[in-house]
């Protein structure tokens, strides 16, 4: 399967894409949106076992509504899904959304990760500040995808280093364009033993998180589980993800989609899909290109879902930055580590 990455390596060389990005800095928590124009076919995918999440149910592909505007990913906990509600402001100030005679509706599902305990400052008041967030985050909505600490992966970690917002894109041979886009916060580690090297590292193109390749040989605790669990809580985790494709698709394929993206946390992440992760995947297809894709170009299709999610899930490890009150070193502090 020959493969390039998209102009921007990001999300949104998926034609019809937009992202924004909002964050407080005090707070070491955000948000971050996928606008859709116009609305595109969209599913869900949950495997890990401690989801947080706001109308992922109309995304079934046997349910009604057929698209969506929006898509919010979120820190916070349970309170981060108020950032559902500033985005669908701001989408309803710019007259966009499902029209049900007289009333626009904009539908934005939204998931969340855990990000309570990172050293942030939680004492917001009376209500949590997600809403103002989510409505920041969709206005400021472009084409330039900003990543690492930033949005919802402002204040994310993984078991070792610190996590962060990270976007990668394929271009297929037949042309179709995959983008994904991932708030890496899990309870595994996206690194090999005690080196710097990434299990995605198969899939890294252009030396976009480092180009350290593999170590050789793989040192002896390479497969050692390393978790938060000895952290404040064993909660505090969860990756949320956005897979996306310019290829028209049902919601069914959608949905197929965004299983097949779950293969890139498996690729990037040890261990993943843990009973104290809610790994998500939202699937959206614009629908720029014909779809009746045959049996090889759909599997092509998955099997780019995949490897695209492993380089954005690494590349948001790579581009953390430190920040005041960090609980973990940034992957940049590691030793560096080279076949």
């Amino acid at each position: 399967m020959t493969v390039q990455p998209g102009p921007r390596n990001a999300l949104t060389d998926v034609a019809g894409l937009t992202v924004g990005h909002a964050q407080d800095e005090r707070l070491k928590s955000g948000v971050t949106v996928i606008l859709c124009d116009p609305p595109a076919v969209a599913a869900v995918s949950i495997i890990g076992g401690a989801p947080g999440t706001r109308e992922t149910d109309l995304l079934e592909p046997h349910n009604s509504v057929q698209t969506v505007d929006a898509v919010c990913l979120a820190g916070g906990s349970a309170f981060g899904l108020d950032a559902a509600s500033g985005v669908q402001a701001a989408l309803r100030a710019m007259g966009r959304g499902l029209k049900v005679g007289p009333a626009i509706v904009p539908i934005v599902p939204a998931a969340i990760l855990f990000d309570l305990n990172n050293g942030g400052d939680k004492n917001w008041g009376t209500y949590a500040p997600y809403r103002d967030l989510g409505y920041t985050a969709a206005m400021s909505a472009t084409a330039e995808v900003a990543t690492g600490t930033i949005g919802a992966g402002t204040g994310a970690n993984t078991a070792t280093v610190k996590g962060g917002l990270g976007t990668a894109s394929t271009v297929l041979a037949n042309g179709i364009t995959v983008g994904a886009l991932a708030a890496v916060n899990p309870l595994g580690s996206a690194t090999i033993g005690d080196t710097a090297c990434f299990w995605a590292a198969p899939f890294e193109l252009d030396d976009e998180f480092g180009g350290l390749g593999l170590p050789a040989p793989l040192p002896a605790n390479a497969t050692a589980i390393r978790t938060k669990l000895d952290a404040v809580t064993p909660m505090a985790n969860t990756t949320i993800a956005v897979i996306a494709t310019d290829v028209s698709l049902t919601k069914a394929e959608a949905k197929r989609l965004a299983v097949a993206a779950h293969d890139g946390f498996s690729r990037a992440l040890w261990p993943s899909h843990t009973p104290l992760d809610g790994d998500l995947v939202f699937a959206i297809s614009t629908g720029r290109q014909p779809g009746n894709l045959s049996p090889a170009d759909f599997l092509s299709l998955c099997a780019a879902a995949a490897s695209t999610m492993a380089r954005a899930i690494a590349r948001g490890v790579h581009d953390a930055t430190p920040a005041e009150g960090d609980t973990k070193p940034c992957w940049r502090d590691l030793q560096p580590t080279s076949p």
